[in-house]
């Protein structure tokens, strides 16, 4: 016996309503709770710790929330814009980190565009530096600037084109570096207050500085040429110093030589000068007295460097007596 299905359409829809009557109760409730659950999700927002939150209200700048949860107007009338004020955000001209770490990698493709720069006696360089910074100010970055990374890279670059067009090519590379990097902290930071950008500016820094690579060999070629030039110089004045010096101690020491004779001379005369005052005294007061104390210290001071010595006799008419004529240096 074979069953067929006698229902027509109206009992095929009363059989639908019978088995969607029960969930069509329920669904204004599930759709109301829909849009409870997505106002209770605009409803509350975090800040993290590092950050303000910027409070718009039909994009009208309303006020400044801090770190934590809070709540606002869902459905898009209040709109919170987390601000990172505490985080050191960093820029690169020359060169691109690819990933920072222990074994940092950078990437190997070339910014000619931003990194060749002219020098104040017409050299060119390929200047790499950064620029680090932090938000001062996050409604001046919201609502005053229109892109505030594009206008700290392009003021980065017009200042250190041109402090590095007011430098040589040897000041760049090797002893004007820190003061490239000072004043172009201080100048970027003033064109940045001065576009009301809230930007604080951290530190700027170059990186590397060389010669293109067309140019490097001839570059240092003349590096050696001046390294050469400065060795010799300074072995012409280690050899300066070594003589000069010298014979300026010489002479002062024979300057001082001669004066310290002439004192020892004007002294001494000056010594023999009061000691005949004095004697010419003790002569005046007993002249026999004096004359043959003299005699006798004359004596005493002469005799012990005479090597022979023969006593006559006052009475002695001839000395001849007493010479020994026939010894060697007289007459046989």
């Amino acid at each position: 016996m074979e069953w067929k299905d006698v229902r027509g359409p109206d009992d095929i829809i009363d059989v639908g309503k019978q088995k969607f009557g029960d969930f069509g109760k329920f669904l204004p409730w599930i759709v109301s709770g829909f849009f409870v659950l997505l106002g209770l999700k605009g409803l509350i927002y975090s800040i993290g710790p590092d950050e303000v939150g910027v409070i718009q209200r039909f994009g009208k700048y309303i006020g400044i929330s801090s770190s934590g949860l809070h709540a606002k107007l869902p459905f898009g009338i209040d709109k919170a814009t987390p601000i990172k004020v505490e985080k050191i955000f960093k820029e690169e001209f020359g060169g691109r980190t690819l990933r920072p770490g222990l074994r940092t990698e950078y990437s190997s493709g070339q910014y000619l565009e931003e990194s060749l720069m002219l020098t104040g006696d017409l050299n060119i360089l390929d200047v790499r530096w950064i620029v680090q910074f932090k938000i001062k100010d996050p409604i001046k970055l919201l609502f005053v600037v229109r892109d505030p990374q594009d206008t700290i890279r392009d003021v980065s670059e017009v200042v250190m084109r041109r402090l590095v067009g007011d430098y040589t090519v040897d000041e760049v590379l090797t002893t004007k570096r820190e003061e490239v990097d000072h004043l172009a902290q201080q100048e970027t930071q003033k064109i940045l207050d001065d576009y009301q950008t809230g930007v604080q500016i951290v530190t700027v820094k170059l990186l590397d500085v060389n010669p293109p690579e067309k140019v490097k060999p001839a570059f240092n070629e003349v590096n050696e040429a001046k390294q050469e030039k400065e060795k010799m110089i300074n072995q012409a004045w280690e050899a300066y110093n070594k003589v000069i010096p010298k014979a300026k101690g010489e002479a002062e020491k024979t300057i001082r030589e001669a004066e310290g004779y002439a004192l020892d001379k004007i002294n001494r005369a000056k010594g023999e000068a009061e000691r005949f005052l004095a004697t010419l005294g003790e002569y005046k007061k007993a002249p026999q007295i004096t004359q043959k104390r003299l005699y006798l210290e004359t004596l005493a001071e002469a005799l012990p460097r005479v090597k022979e010595k023969y006593i006559i006799d006052p009475k002695q008419s001839s000395i001849l007596p007493l010479l020994n004529i026939g010894e060697k240096g007289g007459v046989k």
